[in-house]
């Protein structure tokens, strides 16, 4: 599939700003077969300075300052990307999860290497004994390692509900277990702890869902917004993405921005201001097959 993606941030304050830095992540990547055509990065007003880069994650990111007064800044992203037909490895392959969390202990190469790397607590995701409990029932001795995430996937899809009230950035992750409530980035921060807890390398997703599916096709939970889901790692093979909010392996109607160890290094558009005092946000996305 081929799209055309938009994506609006607009802030309004109620005070002029006299000064701000942002950086943003929104730039499709190009890589696992994704291919990101044309794009443009459009901000009102204009920046004195920017500055493109590749993170550590591979991740293209933009930095930019403003430098005169404004009491509204927007950032429009567009770009079109193709997405190519999902390669998916049999969820019933042989390698059990216990024998992939136990190869990272003697891992050599790059890739298991950095694989390793996201085992390890992160800024939103702490492992606890809690989530270990949680996921435990999807990992019993011996089960393949993605028939295994899969049935954590579907767990998390069936138990918990979408309610875009119900947290925010700043939830804990205990509470999002406790309440059985949140939205695409508490599910997959949810999952990122319960498989880190096992000793089980993940990495936190975050791009866009089609958002008007084709005729007799569902419309995906998320899909006016950013989106986010989660990536395991799986030895020979590579990365392997699972979206608990819908409770599937994502396919053509995902688009893939950035990944990271959770949502703070991906963050679509962050910043520090000087000035503005209250402020309102408004986001807008639609991804738009051509």
């Amino acid at each position: 599939m081929k799209y055309q993606v938009r994506h609006l941030t607009e802030y309004t304050y109620a005070d002029p700003v006299s000064l701000s830095h942002h950086l943003v992540h929104l730039a499709p990547r190009a890589d696992n077969g994704q291919v990101a055509g044309r794009r443009e990065l459009i901000i009102t007003p204009a920046p004195a300075f920017r500055r493109e880069r590749i993170d550590a994650f591979g991740n293209r990111v933009t930095y930019f300052s403003i430098e005169e007064a404004h009491k509204r800044l927007t950032v429009e992203a567009l770009c079109e990307v193709e997405v190519p037909p999902a390669e998916r490895p049999p969820l019933l392959i042989p390698a059990s999860w216990e024998s992939v969390r136990d190869g990272l202990t003697r891992a050599r190469r790059a890739d298991s290497v950095e694989a390793c790397s996201y085992t390890f607590d992160s800024p939103h995701v702490k492992a606890s004994r809690a989530l270990a409990a949680y996921a435990e029932p999807s990992f019993p001795a011996g089960r393949p390692f993605l028939d295994a995430v899969m049935d954590l996937t579907r767990r998390i899809h069936a138990e918990f509900v979408y309610d875009p009230r119900a947290t925010t950035i700043a939830t804990p992750l205990g509470q999002v277990l406790e309440q059985r409530r949140g939205v695409c980035q508490d599910f997959a921060h949810l999952q990122l702890g319960c498989l880190r807890s096992l000793g089980l390398p993940a990495r936190y997703v975050s791009g866009y869902l089609q958002t008007r599916p084709p005729p007799g096709r569902p419309r995906l939970v998320g899909a006016d917004a950013s989106h986010a889901w989660t990536s395991v790692h799986l030895p020979d093979f590579g990365w392997v993405d699972f979206d608990p909010t819908n409770g599937l392996m994502p396919g053509e109607q995902h688009v893939v921005v950035a990944c990271g160890r959770d949502f703070a290094d991906v963050t679509p558009v962050r910043g520090v201001i000087l000035g503005g005092g209250a402020h309102e946000l408004r986001v807008e996305v639609d991804v738009t097959p051509l």
